[in-house]
């Protein structure tokens, strides 16, 4: 890593997506006067989202149009915002360091709030018709099908969810699954063939979707047609952490794990090694992420006291990049207030 001679940043925030933005506000109000890097193309999956219904004060806005609000916020309380990614990182000694691709920047604390992204099938009209009828969350867009017929695709706990969700709107759901068998867990599979409004269609694979302005059809490898008013991908989702590890402590699908998420996981397992209480049945990824968590031996890396610290004191991490089960905006921001707090008290006790 290039070295520069530059000022030391009190907090560096990586991501500018709601997890990044709220943790930038909080930090900025409390005087830290934050960087945040925001990547480019900056804004995380929001900029992909057409209306948002489900976000508190707004009956409806246009995903880009909220982080802008976003972004306009913080700028008034002094936010630094720079719109490039990060390329590489040294979280090994303090201070840290984080490279763009002209310059190192060094910080006493970051907050790593990189997100997810969901994944796709790799089609050509899959892209042109997102947010026109494909979507990766029934949770944000399902009302939005109210009456309609939509597909689903996937053969996980997630898909088995989504559909589930979907059955609350819509007339009718396809279960689109490339396999003669789910690998979801036995009582949500139950739960989805037990459903009337949800009809699977094994071994089957969406070769198309069809549509002009909007989703019409998707197309499967029997060439058969089905119409439908939309597509909802659950095929799982990818944390924005490659370049972290081997810095911080991630789970095997890239999640960083942050003091909040081992505890939690622990207790997880020592209530059932298999299973989660409550309602919420985890899914097998899920329950191996919790038992991994739960065999981690070096517990003293955590500092307990922040629940969004990571294994390297004075590194932070919050949103989709550490949340694997509910990815909504507004989980997101409420996570980047909570790092945002816990990095002020962590320099108050650290950096005096």
């Amino acid at each position: 890593m290039a070295e520069n001679k530059t000022e030391i940043e009190d907090v560096i925030i990586i991501g500018g997506g709601p997890a990044g933005l709220a943790a930038a506000l909080y930090t900025a109000r409390a005087g830290l006067n934050p960087l945040l890097f925001a990547g480019s193309p900056p804004g995380g999956q929001l900029m992909l989202t057409s209306d948002v219904e489900n976000y508190p004060g707004f009956e409806s806005i246009l995903g880009p149009e909220l982080i802008e609000k976003y972004r306009s916020h913080v700028k008034k309380f002094g936010v630094r915002i720079i719109d490039q990614n990060i390329t590489e990182v040294q979280f090994s000694k303090s201070p840290f360091k984080v490279q763009t691709v002209d310059k190192t920047y060094q910080g006493k604390a970051i907050i790593i709030a990189t997100g997810a992204k969901a994944l796709w099938l790799g089609l050509e009209n899959e892209q042109r018709l997102r947010g026109r009828g494909v979507s990766a969350c029934a949770t944000c867009d399902g009302f939005f099908f109210k009456n309609k017929v939509v597909a689903v695709v996937g053969g996980g706990d997630t898909a088995m969810e989504e559909a589930l969700t979907l059955t609350k709107f819509a007339t009718k759901i396809h279960l689109v699954h490339r396999r003669d068998i789910f690998r979801a867990s036995k009582i949500m599979q139950t739960r989805v063939l037990k459903d009337p409004k949800i009809e699977v269609h094994y071994n089957s694979v969406i070769t198309d979707v069809i549509g002009e302005n909007r989703v019409e059809a998707i197309k499967l490898n029997s060439d058969s047609e089905i119409k439908v008013d939309g597509l909802f991908l659950a095929i799982g989702h990818k944390p924005d952490t490659e370049i972290f590890k081997g810095q911080i402590e991630v789970d095997k699908k890239g999640y960083i794990n942050t003091s909040a998420r081992i505890a939690i996981d622990n207790i997880k397992y020592q209530i059932s090694p298999s299973t989660s209480s409550g309602s919420r049945v985890e899914s097998r990824e899920n329950i191996k992420m919790i038992n991994q968590n739960s065999k981690i031996n070096n517990l003293n890396k955590y500092n307990f006291n922040f629940q969004s610290a990571t294994s390297i004191p004075g590194v932070f991490a919050a949103g989709d990049c550490v949340d694997y089960q509910y990815r909504q905006a507004g989980t997101a921001v409420g996570m980047g207030i909570a790092a945002a707090l816990d990095v002020e008290k962590w320099l108050e006790l650290n950096h005096k």
